[in-house]
């Protein structure tokens, strides 16, 4: 599918170490409906899953999930409460099956293929990584109230397949809280003026 973009974004990225603080940031894996997880064209059922790990297992290249019939990649991330999503980190291999780009959508439970099509929340050209070191800063205030999260991996660097080892979520975690009766008066569908086009938001950062 066609897509245009402007690539007239900047990556800029400082040498730093990684500190014992890094496994609490990045456990929102935990607050993950595993059971609900979905992962559209992965070659083996239920690999997706194992990329979802303690930050501290990142480099576990033993659990990946592969792409299938093309280099495409599409996962549906249930939470158990609300997100604010802060940073992504991907890694992938050394190669040319290390996805290239990421959209990112907000709250669009059960997305397929045919759902790409429209702009997501943010998107993000990505670099090469094998170890983790380098983040993908999110909007906080886009991100500020996640009850779903869909990642979809269009292309990769050249590979009929993309393989990716680890996503680390870092941000902050809320228990839902249902009402008996709630009587709302807001719109029950996002306006689309609210939602601008922002193609390649990516401020890039060495993880601390």
């Amino acid at each position: 599918m066609p897509h245009s973009h402007d690539h007239g974004c900047s990556h800029e990225a400082s040498s730093s170490d990684h500190s014992p603080e890094m496994g609490i940031e990045y456990s929102l894996f935990q607050k993950i409906d595993m059971e609900n997880l979905e992962v559209l064209n992965e070659e083996s059922e239920g690999s997706g899953k194992t990329i979802f790990k303690p930050y501290e297992e990142r480099l576990d290249f033993s659990k990946f999930v592969t792409s299938d019939a093309d280099e495409e990649l599409l996962i549906n991330i249930p939470f158990t409460g609300n997100v604010k999503l802060k940073g992504i980190i991907i890694i992938g291999a050394d190669d040319e099956t290390h996805p290239k780009r990421l959209r990112i959508f907000k709250n669009r439970p059960k997305m397929t293929f045919d759902d790409t099509g429209c702009c997501p929340e943010q998107e993000f050209e990505l670099n090469r990584d094998t170890n983790g070191t380098l983040e993908y800063a999110t909007k906080v205030v886009t991100f500020s109230s996640v009850h779903h999260l869909s990642l979809h991996f269009p292309s990769n660097y050249g590979a009929e397949s993309t393989k990716i080892y680890y996503i680390g979520l870092r941000g902050e975690f809320a228990e839902a809280h249902f009402h008996g009766v709630t009587i709302c008066t807001y719109e029950s569908r996002p306006n689309v003026s609210d939602h601008k086009n922002d193609l390649f938001d990516s401020v890039n950062k060495e993880v601390q």
